[in-house]
This record gives C-alpha cells, structure tokens and sequence, in this order.
C-alpha cells in the first residue's frame, strides 16, 4: 500500500516561552493583515503572557502563535492580541484549537469572555470569531473601538471590538 500523501502534518500546541519570541516574529511578518510588532514585544508575549498564549509547531517549525491577556479590570475576559497561522497550516482549523487550548488550561478555567479587535474587511478573523462563538455556544457583538481619524489619524483602518460570550469553561 503506498503513504497516503494527503495526511495533514501533526501540529503540536505548548504553552510558548522567550525561546519561540523570535520565530513568532518572523511569522507573523508572513501573515498580513497583521500589524507586526517588536521582536521584544514578541519576547515578552511569549514570556510574561504565556499563560494566555499559544504555540503551534510542525516540528522544531512555529506555525501558528495566539498572544492573548487577560484584561486588568476584568480578569475573566481574554483579550486575543493577535491570531497567526502560517501558510502550512492554514485550512485545518488551527486558530480555533489554538483558542480553545488556551481556554482549556486549568489556570484559565474562570475566562468566561473573549475580546478582540477587527478591521473590517478582514474576512478571516470575523469567520473565526463567528465560528468561535457557535462553538462554545454563545453571542458575538461588535462596536468602533479604535476609529480610523479619531484614533488612527487615517493611518490605519477602523477595529471593532469583538465580544464573544459570556460561555462555560473549556474542557481540556
């Protein structure tokens, strides 16, 4: 019998350390429309915020990366900064899973709401969160967060702030 060719890569998720800051760089720098940040920012995602990050890798390769925190005001609300995932790996549901490990790690347990922020015209991220939000069986609103002259002096697009929940804890 020959190897099936079509066999998907096995994509293991960890909770990310300062090691994996560079490559998170790197590839979000391969993944427009995401603004990219400092290599250091990156470091510190991936260090001080791991707990409410996650890594995804083919290997030793990073193909996916979530950076997310826990808002200070509301720690029960997650606030996903960015959601990556390389070309590798797109097509398989990744971004979802990434988000739902997250969800599911016993320290994260009480997170009961997700935050985020969306242009809007970025197709992907709005068919993830609405297809977050059917999975854990809860509602999805939106409103200007970040206005395109008042906030960006029309040098970046409109974000709209995402809300997903309230919803029950993820099971690991």
């Amino acid at each position: 019998m020959l190897p099936d060719k079509t066999a998907l890569p096995i994509i293991t998720l960890s909770q990310p350390t300062a090691e994996v800051g560079a490559q998170v760089h790197r590839l979000i720098s391969k993944c427009p429309p995401l603004d990219p940040n400092s290599m250091y920012c990156n470091l510190l995602q991936s260090s001080h915020f791991s707990e409410t990050a996650v890594a995804a890798k083919i290997g030793d390769e990073l193909v996916g990366f979530v950076s997310g925190y826990r808002i200070p005001q509301r720690p029960d609300t997650l606030f996903v900064w960015q959601v990556a995932v390389g070309e590798k790996a797109r097509g398989q549901g990744l971004a979802t899973r990434m988000l739902k490990a997250i969800l599911a790690r016993p320290v994260n347990q009480d997170i009961n709401r997700i935050e985020t922020t969306i242009t809007p015209n970025n197709k992907a991220s709005w068919a993830l969160f609405e297809g977050l939000a059917k999975k854990l069986d809860t509602q999805i609103g939106s409103a200007v967060m970040f206005d395109k002259t008042r906030h960006f002096a029309d040098q970046h697009e409109t974000e709209m702030l995402v809300k997903v929940g309230p919803f029950k804890a993820v099971q690991a």
